[in-house]
């Protein structure tokens, strides 16, 4: 909205100084500032609000032993609601909103968001169970082919099937190629498989980033770091000059998402101010969702969704750990006939408990050593995947 009147009052009075809107630059400093200064301003009276008014404490299984459990079932949770209002005010106020990418990112936020609000108010109201998975994987469904058909369809946008491939010279990859096998109908069919990866894209982080969200400060400064590299993405990616020198694909009119990038950045960071160790609040579903689908989705926008398995590494080992874990017990449980009350033995699982960090803790890493050991391999992996852009 600034962006429109400051325009407006360039061109109407050429007042000294307005013109400085129209760089990417500025605004989406301003962004990231704006969003750290309502997370620091509201934050307090939010938290207060959240304990006295809603009552809305987080419920922590105090039998698994972990560091801290009494103490943050007294902790107020969906401080998601802060996050996404820091992300998308600051966008509204610096970005075009006639920018269909930006448009797709307000969306995105909004409807998961949305989704994860539900979850966390069903949990607080109808007991712990909250919206059932079932219908969480479909609202991320719906995500992620409302985005393809738009990426596909949109006349604001190239519809090109084509990506990023990291490591590689010639760094473009079309999924096309993935159908050249079935002759005349490819052209055709490209779209499916198009839609169908960026469903798998969106649902897989999404989960992966609620899987995160488990002790104070690790969803947060992890989706800080890596929103930080995306908004460096965009960037570089809208900018021609840029794009040429480094040999990447020039995507106009995608620079326009730094604004809402940092204003991300600002969010999660301002976020991490009251959910540091010991957290005054926690985000719960209507952040850890909402930031998952945004890196996502964001990634496939910029063509660099095959760079998150490096960039968003740390999601990788919460979800595999999850995965190896459970398909043990399973084989464990299978090959011992186990009675369904009784559980599998410590000591043949993979990891003492999953998601991984809580493996972790229950070895005795102080819970403020795992955060900050998780959030320097993020910043590791944020600055290898940025050096991908020459490392060819």
């Amino acid at each position: 909205m600034l962006y429109y009147l400051f325009d407006w009052i360039d061109r109407s009075f050429d007042f000294p100084g307005a013109g400085v809107f129209q760089y990417i630059s500025f605004r989406a400093a301003a962004s990231m500032v704006t969003s750290l200064f309502i997370m620091l301003f509201v934050g307090k009276p939010f938290i207060r609000w959240m304990k006295n008014k809603m009552g809305m404490m987080d419920e922590v299984r105090t039998e698994l032993g972990l560091e801290g459990a009494v103490r943050k079932s007294q902790t107020p949770t969906m401080g998601g609601v802060l996050i996404l209002g820091a992300i998308i005010i600051p966008t509204l106020l610096f970005a075009k909103l006639d920018n269909i990418y930006v448009q797709i990112m307000l969306g995105t936020t909004m409807w998961m968001g949305l989704i994860g609000f539900l979850d966390d108010f069903l949990k607080k109201t109808r007991g712990k169970a909250g919206l059932p998975g079932k219908y969480k994987v479909l609202a991320q469904t719906m995500l992620g082919l409302v985005v393809g058909l738009l990426i596909m369809h949109h006349p604001g946008i190239s519809g090109s099937t084509t990506t990023t491939i990291p490591f590689v010279k010639n760094n473009e990859f079309d999924y096309a190629w993935l159908v050249t096998w079935m002759g005349p109908w490819a052209d055709n069919l490209v779209w499916v498989v198009y839609v169908a990866v960026i469903v798998l894209i969106v649902t897989a982080v999404s989960n992966a980033s609620n899987l995160t969200d488990g002790i104070d400060g690790i969803a947060t400064g992890v989706a800080a770091v890596n929103g930080g590299a995306l908004a460096l993405l965009a960037w570089v990616s809208g900018n021609v000059v840029m794009a040429t020198y480094l040999n990447i694909m020039y995507l106009p009119n995608i620079g326009e998402l730094a604004i809402f990038s940092t204003a991300f950045v600002g969010a999660t960071l301002g976020f991490l101010w009251y959910n540091s160790h010991p957290a005054e609040i926690f985000m719960g579903d209507t952040g850890s969702l909402a930031i998952g689908s945004i890196i996502a989705v964001f990634a496939v926008l910029i063509k660099k969704e095959l760079l998150l398995p490096v960039l968003c590494g740390i999601y990788v080992v919460e979800n595999l750990s999850v995965i190896i874990q459970t398909s043990a017990c399973k084989l464990y449980r299978r090959r011992h006939k186990l009675p369904p009350e009784q559980s599998v033995p410590v000591s043949v699982r993979p990891f003492l408990m999953t998601p991984l960090h809580h493996h972790y803790q229950k070895k005795g890493m102080a819970e403020e050593k795992v955060v900050m050991r998780f959030v320097i391999i993020a910043i590791l992996l944020a600055i290898f995947t940025l050096s991908t852009l020459k490392l060819r």
